[in-house]
């Protein structure tokens, strides 16, 4: 096991109607922006609870965060921020408003463009804190300092972490995982599945407890995938997805190993440039990835057939292409297709995003071993 420090402020509090309990970790003095996404949490009830327990407290709206956060909404929540002096921010969402909500955090602060905190020219030094209330399981935002913010003119998508944008609070109440449509239920699911496999299947370092919890959370996501994506899912279904989603970005398990995240940095380039779902692009490049890293992560990928998917028989390709392929069906279970031409993605957004990673002199993976003819290579066998 590597060496590592591990802290985590975030206060979590979880289960059924928790939402009430927001006023009193509320500051009760200064000025707070509630940001959210397209509203419907004014649709499904928690709009109003929110108001509820925001009485007597000095508060303004923003709302309009949208999926994969863009650069230029958050900046006129940020001129919004700096005119009426917020010194405290309240997300009410999934990923997207949670990491929105990060970079308002950072950016209001500073003077110089905020965008430089994206591209690594601007030290994030202090943030406005922030609370949360967790409305969409799948990026374990809501207990961990990162967030990926994409711009517009550019169609790029960066990511930036800072411990001082974790959350002070974040709520988590599963009922309200039951307002939510199918799609955004499976993109949680395969969201936090590859979250884990890029802290998991690298290479081996003897970090037993990382190992047995990693593989605790996808056979977690495995069994309940089903359940929550039926018509009539139970309360302690959702609880577990929602705490699965959690816990597989806040640090526990990437504490100690090596970790890839390749898979996140391509797939961001198919959502700067299509404007696929995340969770979606992630669906599409794993299986390609695990396919052609197959040399470098092979101990790990046979550990992942066996443990997770219980194959034992054939020879180690045979093993890791079987696992590979019930990796594929598990995400197309829940409904997300895996294939760019599913998405109608051709070659020549392959040679746009080689070429970008060229251009940046971009190395990915945990060996740091993979080039763009690498990327190339990857998304070619997923088209």
């Amino acid at each position: 096991m590597n060496n590592f420090i591990y802290q985590n402020p975030v206060k979590i509090v979880f289960g059924k109607d928790q939402i009430n309990s927001l006023g009193s970790l509320l500051p009760k003095n200064g000025k707070i922006m509630v940001t959210y996404g397209g509203g419907s949490i004014k649709q499904n009830g928690i709009y109003d609870s929110i108001v509820k327990a925001l009485d007597g407290f000095s508060y303004i709206e923003f709302g309009g965060i949208e999926p994969n956060p863009k650069y230029e909404t958050l900046m006129k929540a940020v001129q919004i921020g700096k005119q009426e002096n917020v010194d405290f921010l309240l997300a009410i969402g999934g990923g997207s408003v949670l990491d929105g909500t990060k970079f308002i955090a950072a950016a209001l602060p500073i003077d110089n463009d905020p965008w430089d905190i994206l591209l690594g020219k601007t030290t994030v030094n202090t943030a406005i804190p922030i609370g949360t209330v967790l409305t969409l399981p799948a990026t374990g935002s809501e207990m961990n300092g990162g967030a990926v913010i994409s711009r517009i003119s550019t169609k790029e998508k960066y990511a930036f972490i800072s411990p001082l944008v974790m959350p002070q609070f974040s709520i988590l109440d599963p009922q309200v995982c039951s307002s939510l449509p199918h799609k955004q239920i499976a993109n949680g699911i395969v969201d936090t599945y590859v979250h884990v496999v890029e802290q998991y299947i690298t290479y081996p370092v003897n970090a037993m407890v990382q190992d047995y919890f990693a593989e605790s959370i996808l056979k977690t996501l495995i069994e309940v995938a089903p359940k929550v994506l039926s018509e009539n899912p139970a309360y302690d279904d959702f609880a577990n997805f929602m705490w699965s989603a959690t816990i597989a970005l806040n640090g526990i398990i990437g504490s100690g190993v090596p970790q890839d995240w390749a898979t996140h940095d391509i797939g961001h380039e198919l959502t700067a440039l299509h404007g696929i779902d995340h969770a979606r692009t992630l669906a599409i490049v794993l299986p390609g990835l695990l396919s052609v890293m197959r040399s470098t992560k092979r101990e790990k990928l046979e550990q992942y057939a066996y443990r997770i998917w219980g194959i034992s028989a054939g020879t180690s390709d045979e093993r890791i292409d079987e696992a590979i392929a019930k990796t594929i069906a598990f995400f197309e279970s829940t409904g997300i297709k895996t294939r760019l031409n599913d998405y109608g993605v051709n070659g020549t957004t392959i040679s746009v995003i080689a070429s970008r990673f060229k251009s940046r002199g971009t190395i990915l993976g945990e060996n740091q071993d993979i080039n763009y003819e690498t990327v190339e290579k990857i998304l070619n066998i997923r088209l």
